[in-house]
């Protein structure tokens, strides 16, 4: 018997044949950007929620740059380039961005994230071990942050890897906390620094009478553990207002803040802030 393939479009719609067809360009594109390091950082700040005027520190968030000088998208590549090693090379170049930030800057304590998938890879470790070797006030303003579904997939791994690197002075934080299954006994035995709640229960919590129940569940996890409170996509005056009130530590979102590519730490009136 004679085998027969289908034409893309016998495969699928026309408009999903597309897509599949743009999504190969841009993994592409980010390829070609990664290789060639164009990348920066987006500087987030995470305020204290007792002094909301001041930077408790700032997530940077990794921004990969096509031929033209356009921001490609988050969303348009990471969730495939996650599990591969594109991934990894992206968790470098943002690793070693921020490490050159804190090098340059030493008042600044800074977040970058991570998969936990990277901690295997030889280029990763090396970037960090590198970045850290000799340099204890570097290190204790280095915030690594693990997404909660990058963690709970090795536990055992990411578990020994906190370890040694936080007895080397650097922190961690758990991102999107809520936002998947979490096993208690490895959130017990992981020692997180910090937890950072998901956006999904921060969003209208000053109206939404079940986010403020999740949220202070949450919460409540968090401080037994002795683990700071982050929540995320604060995005109005009514939220930043509530939780502050409920007793969450940092606040981070558009209300604070959007993502700049421009150090905050170099604008004219940076100084008269941090005074």
């Amino acid at each position: 018997m004679t085998d027969t393939f289908d034409s893309p479009q016998e495969m699928g719609s026309p408009l999903d044949f597309a897509v599949e067809q743009q999504s190969r360009v841009t993994m592409a594109t980010v390829r070609r950007a990664v290789s060639r390091g164009d990348a920066v950082l987006a500087y987030q700040p995470v305020v204290r929620a007792d002094r909301p005027d001041h930077a408790a520190f700032h997530e940077g968030l990794i921004r990969i740059i096509d031929e033209t000088g356009r921001i490609v998208p988050l969303r348009d590549f990471l969730p495939l380039a996650e599990t591969t090693e594109l991934g990894r090379q992206i968790d470098c170049l943002s690793l070693a961005l921020g490490l050159k930030s804190l090098a340059e800057e030493p008042a600044l304590r800074l977040s970058i994230n991570m998969s936990a998938r990277s901690i295997g890879y030889p280029a990763w470790l090396r970037t960090l071990r590198e970045g850290i070797a000799g340099q204890d006030s570097l290190a204790e303003r280095l915030i690594l942050e693990i997404t909660e579904s990058s963690a709970m997939g090795m536990p055992e791994v990411v578990g020994r890897f906190m370890q040694e690197l936080q007895s080397h002075g650097v922190s961690f934080a758990l991102d999107d906390f809520g936002s998947g299954y979490t096993s208690f006994r490895y959130l017990r035995d992981f020692c997180f620094d910090m937890i950072k709640i998901d956006g999904q229960f921060i969003r209208d919590i000053a109206e939404q009478r079940d986010n403020q129940v999740l949220t202070r569940a949450l919460q409540s996890i968090a401080h037994h553990f002795d683990m700071f409170t982050v929540a995320e996509s604060v995005e109005t005056a009514d939220d930043a207002a509530f939780l502050i009130d409920m007793g969450i530590d940092c606040l981070q979102g558009y209300y604070f803040g959007a993502p700049t590519i421009v150090p905050p730490w170099r604008s004219p009136n940076a100084a008269a802030r941090r005074s």
